[in-house]
C-alpha cells in the first residue's frame, strides 16, 4: 500500500495520502469523476477528438462527447482529517494503455467506472486490476436515460470474483463520488490486511 506521510501542524498527528486510480473505458466519466470529488482545481490533459481519432475511437451512444483525456487527469480529496486521496484519471482508449503501468506503480487501489450502454468497454480496465491484483470496485456511472441494473446483476455480467464492491453512482454528484471512494479505500484496505496476514503464517 503506497502512501505519502507529512508532518502536521496540528500536534502529532500525520497525513496519510493515498494514491487511487480512476479508469474504465471511453467516455465512461472519468474527467467527470475527478473534476466532481477534487478540492483542488483538477489537472487535465484533454484533447478535442479528431476526425483521425474518430476513425479509431468508438463515440456509438457518446455523440455528444468532443474531448478526450490524453496522458491523465489528477485531482485530491480530504476523506476525513489526516487522510487525503491523489485521485489519476487514466486514458480510456487503447492507444493510451502503454500510460497505465507508470499510473499504476503504488496505487492504493482502483475505481472502475462501467457505463451499462457499454459495459464490455469495462472489461480491459477489470483484467488488467485482477492480473495485478490491484484492489478496485466497479462504480456504475447511471447515465440519463440509460437502463438501470442492480448491483448483482453487473457483478455477474463482467464475471467479477465474489466481494467485489460495485456500486451506483453518479460521476457529476461530488457526494456520490465520494462515497464511491470511501467504499475503495475500507475494500482495499481489507485486502491488503489480509495479504499481510497472509505472508506472516
Amino acid at each position: 500500500m503506497a502512501s505519502e506521510r507529512s508532518d502536521a501542524t496540528d500536534g502529532d498527528t500525520t497525513a496519510l495520502a493515498l494514491k487511487i486510480l480512476v479508469a474504465g473505458g471511453f467516455g465512461v466519466g472519468k474527467t467527470t469523476l475527478v473534476g466532481a470529488v477534487s478540492e483542488i482545481r483538477p489537472l487535465r490533459t484533454e484533447e478535442l477528438l479528431s476526425e483521425a481519432g474518430q476513425l479509431v475511437d468508438d463515440t456509438d451512444g457518446i455523440d455528444r462527447k468532443v474531448t478526450t483525456t490524453v496522458a491523465m487527469d489528477f485531482g485530491r480529496i480530504t476523506i476525513r482529517s489526516g487522510l487525503s486521496l491523489y485521485l489519476f484519471g487514466t486514458p480510456g482508449q487503447d492507444r493510451f494503455w502503454f500510460l497505465w503501468d507508470e499510473l499504476a506503480q503504488g496505487a492504493l487501489g482502483a475505481v472502475v467506472l462501467a457505463d451499462t450502454r457499454r459495459l464490455a468497454d469495462c472489461f480491459p480496465a477489470v483484467d488488467y486490476f485482477e492480473h495485478r491484483h490491484i484492489p478496485f470496485v466497479v462504480a456504475v456511472n447511471c447515465f440519463t436515460g440509460a437502463r438501470r441494473h442492480d448491483e448483482h446483476s453487473v457483478l455477474s455480467a463482467l464475471d467479477l470474483d465474489p466481494g467485489t464492491p460495485v456500486v451506483l453512482c453518479d460521476a457529476r454528484d461530488r457526494d456520490s463520488g465520494k462515497e464511491v471512494l470511501i467504499r475503495l479505500v475500507e475494500y482495499a484496505g481489507r485486502m491488503h490486511t489480509a495479504r499481510l496476514l497472509d505472508s506472516v503464517r
